[in-house]
């Protein structure tokens, strides 16, 4: 349950660097000054934020390529920003098992996005799975 918690302190600041143009530090201090957080919750948060954002432009490049009919500026703003934290979990996060961050980003999808973002969001990370299972091929 912190995770999840975690998960979404991040996609409320990412929602505002995407959305807004802020900058990621000021708008998690001011997140974080609103609300009392456990220095863990912090943390797993911050590394959401930090590594999504670093990684950003090969997130969006893998989400462009496995989004059928769907470009990165005609989805949600909600859902975007949920793929992109799911992402950067899949692809970058080897100590979070793959149907745990697609699960939480599902999760966080149904509870901020619209009603078939749940869906949505599973259906494109599922494809990122495959695109990564794929790309290990045999032996890896």
């Amino acid at each position: 349950m912190r995770r999840r918690k975690a998960r979404e302190i991040a996609l409320r600041v990412l929602f505002q660097v995407d959305v807004a143009r802020a900058d990621p530090d000021e708008a998690m201090s001011l997140l974080l000054s609103e609300h009392h957080v456990a220095p863990e919750i912090v943390s797993f948060a911050e590394e959401i934020v930090k590594g999504t954002l670093e990684h950003l432009e090969d997130i969006d490049k893998r989400l462009a390529e496995l989004s059928r009919d769907w470009t990165l500026e005609r989805m949600a703003n909600t859902d975007r920003n949920i793929l992109r934290m799911g992402c950067f979990e899949l692809m970058y996060r080897e100590d979070i098992p793959r149907s745990v961050a697609v699960n939480e980003a599902v999760e966080l999808a149904k509870a901020y996005g619209g009603p078939d973002s749940g869906k949505f969001v599973n259906g494109i990370l599922g494809r990122i799975v495959q695109d990564l299972d794929n790309s290990r091929g045999p032996g890896c």
